[in-house]
């Protein structure tokens, strides 16, 4: 199912020791790092120093997210990114996000799944460039043959969009959030490129010091 490499006895640091793509397989089927399920209103994120996932915040809100919720690997939003959104000068600063949709409840994170992407939200956060990558759990029964964005009934992306426009609202407080652009899967998949080499960019050296 994953990319045959030989047997490394410590757990691999989920950004930089897993792999984007998959051997052999169509370009927008990715591997994916899940940090958070639909269910969760406690916000985890990867601890990028020690690959360990951990608790970022309780949210304030009732909001939790409409699809399961990670990152693609050996992804990073830096320059490149940010030149594919308008209007922005800086990305991030984070591995891609993905929200995948699965027919059948996963109920735990921290696992690591195949999807096929189908489309993104070009969500810009403070002025930078947060594209949320939409895809499909590969192999879903009812999900499975989505191709493209079109394939998803709007309610699914409405969801998604009204998710990260609140997820962080305080009462009281102003937010700059932009969730307006949705995009299909040509755009989707040139935004994951932009963010793979990004990654190489930034981090690369880890691996060229690995084969050294």
């Amino acid at each position: 199912m994953y990319r045959n490499e030989k047997f490394n006895r410590w757990r691999r640091h989920p950004w930089h020791g897993l792999h984007a793509r998959i051997d052999d397989a169509p370009e927008d089927i990715v591997q994916v790092y899940v940090e958070m399920l639909p269910t969760d209103v406690v916000k985890y994120e990867l601890d990028k120093s020690s690959g360990f996932l951990v608790v970022d915040r309780p949210q304030r809100t009732t909001s939790s997210p409409p699809a399961l919720y990670g990152f693609i690997p050996r992804t990073y939003c830096a320059e490149e990114v940010a030149r594919r959104c308008p209007g922005v000068t800086e990305a991030d600063g984070d591995p891609l996000d993905i929200c995948v949709y699965s027919e059948r409840h996963i109920n735990r994170a921290d696992i690591v799944l195949n999807a096929r992407v189908v489309g993104g939200i070009q969500m810009i956060d403070g002025g930078e460039a947060d594209d949320k990558i939409i895809a499909i759990l590969e192999g879903d029964n009812i999900w499975g043959d989505a191709q493209d964005i079109a394939d998803l009934p709007p309610i699914k992306v409405e969801r998604l969009q009204h998710y990260f426009a609140t997820y962080k609202m305080v009462p009281g407080k102003e937010i700059d959030i932009k969730v307006d652009h949705v995009y299909g899967r040509e755009e989707a998949l040139k935004v994951i490129a932009a963010a793979e080499k990004d990654y190489w960019n930034h981090y690369g050296e880890l691996h060229e010091q690995q084969r050294s």
